[in-house]
């Protein structure tokens, strides 16, 4: 699974991967599976180009991750706790081209 966010936000995150404006509002940091990734990036961030995605080892975060339903149905995880840097496997750039977002590599 992957976060979505400002490089910037990565590159100043300590031990712990901060919460967004809308996780906040929320109550839970909004993830995405792998392959839902780049149409969450389109849908939620379109023409940004500053993002980064976050893949993340499930099984290296303590607290709870619940697959929850979107207003559009699909199932979307959602981390009702902290994400801590550790449990980041991979930083992968996402590139706006064309009205959509690609993955291409980071310096970050």
């Amino acid at each position: 699974m992957c976060k979505i966010l400002p490089a910037e936000s990565w590159r100043r995150a300590g031990d712990v991967v901060p919460w967004s404006e809308d996780d906040e509002r929320d109550g839970f940091m909004h993830l995405s599976t792998l392959e839902q990734v780049l149409d969450t990036a389109r849908r939620h961030f379109p023409g940004r180009r500053d993002l980064v995605a976050l893949e993340i080892d499930e099984g290296a975060i303590a607290d709870p991750v619940i697959y929850e339903r979107s207003r559009s149905g699909a199932l979307f995880p959602h981390l009702y706790g902290s994400l801590p840097r550790s449990a980041v496997i991979r930083v992968t750039g996402l590139a706006w081209t064309d009205g959509g977002y690609s993955f291409v590599s980071c310096d970050t």
